[in-house]
């Protein structure tokens, strides 16, 4: 039904959906920009609102006829955004979150571009740190301490968990290539299956015996990553500047590789990647093992940079590597600033939590929103570009004739426009 302008709601919805999926990267990044102003905006309601309604012994401020407010949102923010730089502690703490959510970013980012929802990257990451500690333990007796020992064993440590990671993230791609599996469903099962396997094994086979806990013994000191600018243990930048370089490979693989166009066109025109002579099960099987290897290097960096052991409890980095992709638009390059911004956030979140007396919940909160504004646009955006909404013009199929939905033209509708 019409209304009084004579357009329908779906109408302006196809419409506005349409002007996003065209918007130029710096109109993205004014939207993002925009998107991020309005969460502070409805964030400080929400301080408000619930300082409030909370009770303290010291109210920050009163206000006649209103009431007294336990919290302050603008001493909030400064709070959030002081604390992820400064002191020095705090960010090595960023850019180890920044780290270690580049590897799971990319993850995810890979296997969205080549069509396929891999929600299992945590999986792959705590069965990734798994192969990583048991294979550096492994070798660590039979190589020279020193730095010829280090090279060899964070190699072997690497590589370790890429395999591991990578052979889990294959298993539900076979499954969707060809058993038609849900591999949305698959994957969240197997987190399940890959955590449950991981405690087994090592509270049964690889436990620390010295520990009361379930965890392996500690990797030797040599084979750990170390702080090269930063005098803290949980960071290194040979690990930032590692998962740069990544991020930059992958970009290049997936725009200047055949590999990389077939993954490409597989998850943005699956029909006339087929008609092309790509072999979509094979693209799908490689696709989610290279996304379950930069999973299970992720996981690797975590033993080799942060815990020196796997243990219970390694963080729900699978997880919110999903909300970085989409942050990114699941562009390699754009997984960076998303990261960095993610990282920034859960530190700034600690110095909330420790320096005022605001629950920990409404911190919770407050950062949810941040990222919740800032995807969504970006949500909306790939959705869009999926179901060929944008640029309706004309382009040159394969065979020479003319098309207006963009099926035969290559990559259009890509998430890295």
């Amino acid at each position: 039904m019409s209304d009084e302008g004579g357009d329908s709601w779906q109408e302006r919805a196809d419409r506005a959906l349409a002007r996003l999926v065209d918007a130029s990267a710096f109109e993205r990044i004014l939207i993002s920009l925009a998107a991020l102003a309005m969460s502070v905006v409805v964030g400080a309601v929400v301080i408000l609102v619930s300082g409030w309604v909370a009770t303290c012994e010291s109210p920050v401020f009163s206000v006649a006829g209103i009431g007294s407010f336990c919290y302050d949102p603008i001493d909030v923010y400064v709070t959030l955004f002081k604390g992820a730089i400064w002191p020095s502690y705090n960010v090595a703490i960023t850019l180890k979150e920044t780290t270690l959510l580049l590897f799971t970013g990319l993850s995810v980012a890979v296997a969205f571009r080549a069509g396929l929802f891999n929600i299992g990257t945590q999986g792959q990451l705590v069965l990734g740190a798994l192969g990583t500690a048991m294979a550096v333990l492994w070798v660590a007796p039979v190589v020279p301490a020193g730095a010829v020992g280090a090279l060899i064993l964070i190699t072997v440590g690497l590589l370790a968990g890429a395999f591991v990671g990578g052979v889990w993230g294959a298993i539900p791609g076979a499954l969707k290539a060809y058993a038609d599996a849900n591999e949305v469903i698959t994957t969240i099962m197997l987190n399940f299956v890959a955590s449950g396997i991981a405690f087994t094994l090592v509270s049964e086979v690889f436990k620390d015996p010295e520990s009361q806990t379930v965890q392996t013994r500690a990797i030797p000191g040599f084979a750990q990553l170390r702080p090269v600018f930063f005098d803290s243990t949980v960071f290194s930048m040979l690990a930032l500047v590692g998962a740069l370089v990544l991020a930059a490979g992958i970009y290049w693989m997936l725009n200047g590789t055949s590999f990389g166009y077939d993954l490409r066109t597989s998850g943005v025109q699956p029909e006339a990647a087929e008609y092309g002579g790509v072999e979509s099960k094979k693209t799908m099987v490689s696709s989610m093992a290279l996304s379950g290897a930069l999973g299970g290097l992720g996981g690797a960096v975590y033993v080799l940079m942060v815990a020196s052991r796997w243990r219970t409890g390694i963080p729900s980095l699978g997880f919110d590597g999903i909300t970085v992709s989409i942050l990114a638009g699941n562009n390699p390059l754009g997984v960076i600033p998303a990261a960095l911004l993610f990282g920034a956030l859960k530190t700034g979140s600690l110095a909330i939590e420790f320096q005022l007396s605001v629950p920990k919940q409404l911190v919770g909160v407050l950062r949810g929103l941040i990222i919740l504004f800032i995807a969504m646009p970006e949500f909306f955006r790939m959705v869009g570009a999926r179901f060929r909404f944008g640029d309706e013009r004309p382009t040159v199929a394969t065979d020479g004739g003319e098309t207006t939905d963009g099926s035969a033209g290559g990559d259009q509708g890509g998430d890295d426009r």
